[in-house]
């Protein structure tokens, strides 16, 4: 994502439910009800979609205060990658996106993958999704926890150290439960691997 992005917003749904505060002489806060809206590439294409039931723009820091957001982070016309959290807020020219509290990430697979986290920042010009306090990522195989992880563009999530993972069984019961160092998971592929520091000690799975 080399391209510099822009936001394309229809002017009369911005403006609807907006009630300005004027805060001193330059600055003006503009409260949203409902907002809805989606950021594209400078070529058109789709890149995310924010909605908010509660939120704020800031006219001198250019930035977006958001509550309870919802993010649909697409791939064209399909939705690759849905985010809630408590606030949120959009910022750089719409580049910089930080969400906060709860923060709750869902695949579409069929049997869906979730990961959690205290706090999601996403630099629209980056591939990857940087998650930091206590990361928690599940699905019907596995529980991996760390406290910080990034998700790539190639679909790789890495967990850094120290990390535990545990392995359920066919009743979606714990099985095992085991510490390691940085840990990698392929959504595509549904395996994760290990690996130390000395990189003699390296070990996938496969579910």
């Amino acid at each position: 994502m080399s391209n510099i992005y822009r936001i394309i917003i229809f002017l009369p749904l911005f403006m609807l439910g907006c009630t300005p505060n004027v805060i001193d002489e330059n600055k003006v806060i503009q409260k949203i009800e409902s907002l809805d809206m989606t950021i594209f590439s400078k070529s058109g294409d789709k890149i995310y979609s924010i909605s908010s039931p509660n939120s704020s723009y800031d006219n001198i820091e250019l930035k977006f205060q958001l509550k309870k957001p919802i993010i649909n982070i697409l791939n064209g016309e399909e939705t690759k990658y849905i985010i809630t959290s408590e606030e949120s807020t959009l910022s750089d020219n719409n580049k910089l996106l930080k969400l906060k509290g709860n923060v709750k990430l869902k695949t579409f697979k069929k049997d869906g993958d979730f990961l959690y986290a205290d706090n999601f920042i996403w630099n629209i010009e980056n591939t990857n999704y940087l998650l930091e306090g206590n990361i928690r990522f599940e699905n019907q195989n596995i529980i991996l926890n760390s406290g910080k992880a990034i998700l790539g563009s190639d679909n790789i999530i890495e967990f850094f150290n120290p990390v535990k993972y545990i392995i359920k069984d066919e009743n979606n019961k714990n099985k095992y439960e085991i510490n390691s160092e940085n840990a990698y998971y392929n959504l595509s592929t549904e395996s994760v691997s290990f690996k130390a520091k000395d990189k003699r000690v390296k070990s996938i799975i496969y579910f």
